[in-house]
């Protein structure tokens, strides 16, 4: 008798964590998954609509982004018009490309849409194209 008294003080209970790290790493797929479909252009950029396309380039390419204020961001980060040669230039390096698209606001100034092309020319640039959304058919 006094065995089965012992034997109850003995019982402990766990918590089964593998299922919950099971659950947890599966969330952490889809977030990572989820957070790196769209290269963001960290700008609010409204893009001017076309009636025809292209097709999209295969491959890697520098996205430079500039809103209607005339802020002006490299791979997502802004940047000011003084620093942004070296931007590009580093994220060129990193991308091993030598591809840029420009992605600007239908507001945003073609002065400034030039000087920022001549900027990426600059920093070693030769191949440019200008991002757009296809009108919706009518």
């Amino acid at each position: 008798m006094q065995e089965d008294h012992d034997l109850d003080d003995a019982v402990s209970a766990d918590i089964n964590m593998t299922p919950l790290i099971d659950i947890m790493l599966v969330l952490l797929i889809i977030f990572m998954l989820t957070s790196s479909i769209g290269l963001e252009s960290g700008l609010d950029i409204d893009l001017p609509q076309v009636s025809s396309a292209t097709s999209a380039q295969e491959g890697t390419s520098v996205l430079l982004s500039l809103d209607r204020h005339g802020m002006i961001a490299v791979q997502g980060k802004t940047t000011d018009l003084n620093h942004v040669q070296d931007a590009i230039k580093e994220a060129l390096a990193q991308n091993h490309t030598q591809t840029v698209v420009l992605e600007g606001d239908h507001q945003s100034t073609f002065g400034l849409a030039v000087k920022v092309m001549d900027y990426a020319k600059a920093a070693g640039a030769t191949k440019f194209a200008i991002a757009a959304e296809l009108e919706a058919a009518k």
